[in-house]
């Protein structure tokens, strides 16, 4: 079984988010970078295929130079292979299309990704990919067992799971739940060795459109101040509760 692993590199959530050019690009300024959460848990699990089952297991990432990082760490955890599209990903339809060329090329029989970025919260790019290759497709994936051509996937519904029978190739919009937490790998020393000699290829974007643009962003309002009032006083307090805050 060949897999690919669709990593995004996204900000830290420790970060602290600022916007530039009158609040119409973010500000990497001083931002620590990491895998994207959700596409780590995809990783995780391809590792396990690949100790298990044999499997090979590639990563893709559409970004510029910086992002190499995070794709050398996936190696270093075990990936075989990775692949960088030279392109900033500029909404999610194109990071789609980017990623649908690496699969045609890669002949896939399974390609992981997770169901969004914990950046811009998209959660289009599985969806879009799998229309774009004409391949099965389970989003908020959080289990996933293959047996020669056919595959057993969990997922999250509303107020449950649902457990669904469907056949290779597959795309997954993967989440917590494919794996735990716990199971989540750290690069040894020997993986990261032995990453700095794995094949990292650099791609050409393919020719591709933008559905959205992004205009602007803003903050959450922030907090208001804290009012405090003597333990003792509780005439003030449901005063206070009662005109002011307005919940009683």
């Amino acid at each position: 079984m060949k897999i690919l692993v669709c990593i995004s590199n996204v900000p830290d959530t420790t970060s602290k988010i600022n916007f530039t050019a009158d609040n119409s690009a973010f500000d990497t300024t001083g931002v620590q970078f990491v895998i994207n959460p959700n596409d780590e848990f995809g990783l995780t699990r391809a590792m396990w295929f690949k100790e298990k089952q044999g499997a090979t297991v590639h990563v893709a990432n559409v970004g510029p130079a910086t992002t190499e990082p995070a794709i050398r760490k996936a190696l270093a955890i075990g990936a075989d292979e990775a692949f960088r599209v030279d392109a900033e990903p500029t909404d999610g339809f194109f990071v789609a299309q980017q990623l649908a060329e690496v699969v045609k090329n890669g002949g896939y029989d399974l390609v992981i990704a997770g169901r969004e970025s914990i950046d811009y919260n998209g959660g289009m790019v599985p969806g879009m990919l799998a229309t774009l290759l004409d391949m099965n497709f389970v989003n908020n994936c959080i289990g996933l067992e293959v047996d020669g051509t056919s595959a057993t996937a969990s997922r999250e519904i509303d107020g449950g799971k649902e457990t669904l029978s469907t056949s290779l190739p597959l795309v997954i919009g993967g989440q917590k739940g494919l794996v735990e937490e716990s199971d989540l790998r750290i690069p040894n020393m020997r993986g990261i060795m032995m990453a700095r000699k794995k094949k990292l290829e650099v791609l050409a974007p393919a020719a591709a459109t933008n559905a959205t643009k992004d205009t602007s962003f803003e903050k959450p309002a922030p907090k208001g101040a804290v009012k405090m009032v003597d333990a003792d006083n509780m005439a003030e307090l449901v005063n206070l509760l009662h005109n002011e805050a307005k919940v009683i």
